[in-house]
């Protein structure tokens, strides 16, 4: 037979009918064919297709899992993959994911079926993982070429990436090695080949240096042919590693064109609790906190409390215009009349500084003295305990002492001109809500207090609940990461003395905590004391939280204002994570900086979105240039469309979105008398983000041997913690970042491994 004819017969036995030319077929996007929004994952169970299915969920991105693994999977054939609605050919899915370029067996006519599949409809596919051979396009990884690891390895944006799907990156995608004694990252390193079949071409996205070579090979690339585009992946990764959540949302983008349900963003804020109180400080000789709970019952409280000054509000004001960002100030105005009394003065030089720089700034209420609104606590033993009554009960803070803490410290604002929203609120320590081990349930009077004083919005400790919940009927937690930046510490000596009591092992002269958790390391040696902070804190605090940061997940993260005085700890380490941040993105995909109530409603939009999308209550499909999506009555839905994206009202269009990150994306809800959302693509003469490239007609379907078991090192299976207090990198887990759900949640066929990747943080919670 000849090259077309043997085409026509493989794409009739996957049982496809093909009735339109070859050179439409690669703009089957743009027909009249109707492509549902979602993705279609096979899954091996490695951590690259793991990593890819956090992300679409993250995204909140519909997706369906063929776990390769499962005995009763269903089978990839051609009414698997489509059909016909109203006499419209229907692609189910807008793109592939593999686990590789060919998991299947030699001869597979699942294979077969994908590829015939792409090629009819226009669909991409993303090799998650897989080797360098000419296959993919490009050479063996010799003669230039590499094969290894590529801990520390210095990747780069090409310029068809910085044009296309990675386009928000400003061009270094540098390896992470958070353990020199562990391989985490292992891939290939080729360059393309110099004579490729017709019609088709490599075009490297991301590339690196190949070692004793002149030459760059691709890391990244895309391979056009036989009216196919492949997404080449030749290194393997896990969801937390810097490099992939760099490249995340480019490869959902790229699979999908540029038009998908969900969106990708990245988020920090930061609270900065305990504002006109005076915080207990650290002792470096007792290894505890006079004046807390964490020092025996008796000990002198001989430290100096730790109180900003107006001279730190001023500094404060400086480094926020320098660096266009808005810190979150949770205040508490006992601490202001106490410190009054205890100086016989009527006026607070601090109150005064923040009240008139106030625009600077945003302000929360975190109760009036700082109580702790849980049980009765008994401090006469270390740790301490729930106090019981006669008959074994708890006994709890009542309501009416919840309430006062909240509105004494809403009157005082008001008394002193501090502008608040008065529907958010931190108690102190997030105190009222689960304190494990002590407390286990919530005050019962938490919820009553706080629906009778307006609140809407409470704070929690994400290390130890990290999903958004509600409280009563009228509230919902933010869910907090916290900092190892202690509150009990002012200066870089204090803060080491702490972090070296607590994450080195007895034998070191730590207090063992690290040797106990699950959720934590222990230092190797205890820090310099002069120089640790700068060196090893600052870096791996950095690490900690862009991991969030770049994880499309809103949670604040919280330090205290101890951490804004004296040697003025925290800029180091705020300074150093948007210094990293702005060197890895360009200015298209800003830090997203909200408040506690825009990140509590963006948290609560997402769950009922994740909600609707995993009782399969969404339907989205495009034909052409519109976009239909339909939702449950009430819920939104979060979508990202090519620039000059419009929706469609019944008389005229509106705008779409907002942009981010080189696409428009946001929320959208049916315009008036509408029931479901129209978007049109390019309503003010923008294209595609990504169309396809394959424009020569293909005379076969391009399918490579089959790929057997890839090398993936231990640090790529189970990711290696960036360092102490590093709780999300927890063994075995696939926690969707941002999304509160465990990885499978919205696949329609089940196959991946659950957890909850939560942990008990030991430090950094709020106190005085």
């Amino acid at each position: 037979m000849g090259r077309g004819t043997r085409r026509a017969a493989a794409l009739a036995a996957a049982g496809l009918l093909i009735t339109v030319l070859p050179s439409a077929i690669a703009q089957a996007g743009t027909s009249g064919n109707r492509i549902d929004l979602n993705v279609l994952v096979v899954d091996d169970g490695g951590p690259a297709t793991a990593a890819i299915i956090a992300e679409l969920a993250g995204e909140g991105t519909p997706y369906t899992v063929v776990n390769l693994n499962d005995a009763n999977r269903p089978v990839i054939d051609a009414a698997f993959l489509s059909d016909t609605v109203n006499g419209t050919p229907r692609a189910k899915f807008e793109g592939v994911v593999l686990p590789n370029n060919n998991p299947f067996a030699a001869g597979s006519a699942e294979m077969t079926a994908l590829a015939a599949f792409e090629a009819a409809f226009g669909i991409r596919q993303v090799d998650a993982y897989t080797y360098a051979q000419p296959a993919v396009g490009l050479n063996w990884a010799q003669n230039p070429g590499y094969i290894g690891s590529l801990d520390g390895t210095q990747g780069a944006v090409t310029a068809a990436g910085t044009a296309g799907a990675f386009n928000y990156l400003a061009g270094s995608v540098p390896f992470e090695q958070p353990d020199p004694n562990v391989s985490t990252s292992y891939g290939y390193l080729a360059t393309p080949l110099a004579a490729q079949a017709a019609g088709a071409a490599f075009t490297p996205l991301v590339d690196a240096p190949i070692p004793g070579s002149a030459a760059r090979g691709s890391l990244v690339g895309e391979f056009d042919h036989d009216s196919r585009s492949e997404l080449v992946i030749t290194f393997v990764y896990n969801q937390y590693q810097q490099q992939y959540r760099l490249l995340a949302r480019g490869i959902v983008d790229w699979v999908t064109q540029g038009v998908h349900l969900g969106y990708d963003r990245n988020y920090f804020a930061v609270h900065v609790d305990d504002l006109f109180l005076g915080d207990d400080r650290w002792s470096t000789t007792l290894k505890c906190t006079p004046g807390d709970v964490t020092c025996p019952p008796g000990t002198p409280d001989t430290g100096t409390p730790i109180r900003m000054t107006a001279a730190d509000v001023t500094a404060a004001k400086q480094w926020e215009a320098a660096n266009g960002f808005t810190l979150d100030w949770a205040f508490n105005g006992g601490g202001s009349d106490d410190w009054k009394s205890d100086n016989n003065t009527t006026s607070d030089p601090l109150v005064n500084a923040f009240v008139a720089d106030q625009s600077s700034f945003r302000f929360i209420n975190h109760t009036y003295d700082h109580p702790f609104l849980g049980c009765v606590q008994n401090v006469t033993v270390v740790p301490w305990q729930c106090t019981k009554d006669a008959g074994g009960n708890t006994v709890w803070v009542d309501q009416n002492t919840i309430q006062q803490a909240i509105t004494k410290n809403l009157a005082w604002a008001a008394q002193n001109g501090l502008r608040i929203n008065s529907q958010e609120l931190i108690t102190g320590e997030h105190s009222g809500l689960v304190t494990t081990p002590q407390q286990p349930t919530d005050n019962p009077y938490l919820a009553p207090a706080l629906a009778n004083t307006g609140i809407a919005w409470t704070a929690s400790d994400a290390s130890r609940e990290y999903n958004q919940r509600a409280v009563g009927s009228s509230t919902l937690t933010v869910p907090r990461y916290p900092m190892n930046i202690f509150y009990n510490a002012a200066t870089q000596v204090e803060e080491t003395d702490e972090y070296n009591w607590i994450y080195n092992s007895t034998a070191n002269g730590g207090s063992g905590i690290c040797t106990t958790s699950s959720n934590s390391t222990c230092l190797s040696a205890p820090l310099n004391e002069q120089t640790g902070y700068t060196s090893y804190i600052v870096p791996t605090e950095t690490r900690i939280d862009l991991g969030h940061v770049l994880s499309n997940d809103p949670r604040p993260h919280f330090i205290h204002q101890s951490n804004f005085a004296e040697d003025r700890i925290a800029y180091p380490v705020l300074n150093s994570i948007l210094s990293t941040y702005r060197g890895l993105y360009n200015t298209s995909a800003p830090l997203v900086n909200l408040r506690e109530s825009d990140i509590g409603t963006e948290l609560q939009q997402r769950a009922a979105w994740n909600s609707a999308v995993t009782a399969h209550q969404v339907t989205a499909y495009r034909v052409g240039d519109t976009v239909t999506i339909e939702a449950p009555d009430g819920v939104q839905a979060e979508a990202t469309m090519p620039n000059g994206t419009v929706q469609l009202d019944l008389v005229g269009t509106s705008p779409f979105g907002s942009a981010y990150a080189g696409t428009l994306s946001g929320w959208v809800s049916p315009a008036t008398f509408q029931s479901s959302v129209t978007l049109r693509l390019n309503g003010s003469g923008g294209s595609v983000l990504h169309p396809s490239a394959a424009a020569t007609p293909a005379a076969r379907l391009g399918i490579g041997a089959p790929v057997g078991k890839l090398p993936v090192p231990a640090g790529a299976a189970k990711a290696v913690p960036a360092g102490p207090g590093d709780t999300r990198r927890t063994k075995g887990t696939v926690l969707v970042p941002g999304s509160g759900l465990t990885a499978p949640a919205r696949s329609a066929v089940t196959g991946a491994a659950t957890g909850t990747g939560k942990g008990n943080n030991a430090k950094g919670r709020g106190g005085r």
